[in-house]
């Protein structure tokens, strides 16, 4: 590990010049691609499962026992090699983006440890996950190996948006300002009340909730990967319901938090980010019941992964707008812009 590490940083110092100028915009662009391409590896992922190609390469590190590059095998259809193998690929770009991440946050004039910090988890991140999934490959997709390697990108993502966030309250708090003509200011004022804030954390904490259980109904669901996976022991219609027990106990507290900060006059950008929430959430469960009633049909199991990401990403913004450094209104760049980079 420390040797990959080691090896991240000499490459980050070659990236630097393509990076762009040290600037929080800058390193909250990199932030969001992060975000993006984690949620897209997290669907490319389940693609790999519902298309019964996790076992496409059977082996780890190399695709086959004679190849890191698909090669041909009479016991594994090319078209689920290349997909696997194709995901595999992915996590090359999700490296290249968290070393962009930390090198954007390592060369900012004014450092700020915390961004550093999360900085770092994308790249060790995508070291873990390499890992882990020689891990799912070894274990023939144990149920358990693969929602842990579900959960390890959703935590990543999460740091992605927090990274976001986060800078973002260094410009609220008119940090880096001297090297920034043109990036954002965001306009504060009044704080979101404290236990409306206690709201929102049990909203976050009931997302993640819903997407453990969610985890468990895949596990315990026809779609495996590959027919030598094995399953959870569960029966089916009973972790179901109470996924959709958990997700009803989530639209509940949106619905509250919403209310909440509509009648305690909050900032409309935090207002704003709980409707949103309210709405994915409705369009995440019209694909869960229709998916559930037409027996889970691979593309709409697809579908609600991204559904599932977009739930957590939305619930994230919603924590973030409520904090005590959230922007409060839309924010104008020093010349009277709107912000370019607006989440």
């Amino acid at each position: 590990m420390n040797h990959l590490l080691d090896l991240i940083l000499r490459h980050a110092a070659k990236a630097a010049r393509i990076v762009g100028p040290p600037t929080l915009l800058t390193l909250r662009r990199w932030a969001l691609a992060a975000v993006a391409v984690n949620i897209g590896i997290t669907v490319t992922g389940a693609a790999v499962r519902v298309s019964g190609s996790g076992l496409g390469c059977p082996t780890w590190p190399r695709c086959t026992p004679e190849s890191f590059t698909p090669v041909a095998h009479a016991d594994i259809s090319p078209l689920n090699m290349a997909i696997e193998f194709g995901n595999r690929m992915l996590t090359f770009l999700v490296l290249a983006v968290g070393v962009a991440c930390l090198v954007a946050a390592l060369r900012l004039s004014s450092r700020r440890p915390d961004l550093v910090r999360l900085a770092w988890l994308q790249p060790i991140g995508v070291a873990f996950q390499g890992l882990w999934g020689g891990l799912v490959v070894r274990s023939a997709l144990n149920p358990v190996t693969v929602s842990v390697h579900f959960l390890v990108s959703i935590g990543m993502t999460a740091a992605a948006y927090a990274l976001y966030a986060r800078a973002r309250q260094s410009e609220n708090k008119g940090e880096n300002k001297g090297e920034n003509r043109g990036e954002s200011r965001a306009v504060t004022g009044r704080p979101v009340h404290r236990h409306v804030r206690t709201l929102a954390v049990a909203l976050v904490a009931a997302v993640f909730a819903l997407l453990v259980v969610g985890v468990v109904v895949t596990g315990t669901g026809p779609h495996s990967g590959d027919e030598m996976a094995s399953r959870f022991g569960f029966d089916i219609e009973t972790v179901a319901r109470i996924h959709a027990d958990v997700a009803y106990v989530v639209v509940g507290l949106t619905f509250a938090l919403a209310f909440a900060l509509h009648i305690t006059d909050a900032p409309g950008y935090a207002r704003r980010a709980a409707w949103t929430l309210l709405a994915v959430e409705a369009a995440q469960g019209v694909v869960g019941y229709v998916q559930y009633f037409l027996g889970v049909p691979a593309a709409l199991v697809n579908l609600h992964v991204l559904g599932a990401a977009l739930v957590w990403l939305c619930a994230l913004r919603v924590l973030f707008a409520t904090g005590p450094h959230g922007p409060r209104d839309v924010p104008e760049t020093i010349t009277g812009e709107r912000d370019p980079v607006r989440v």
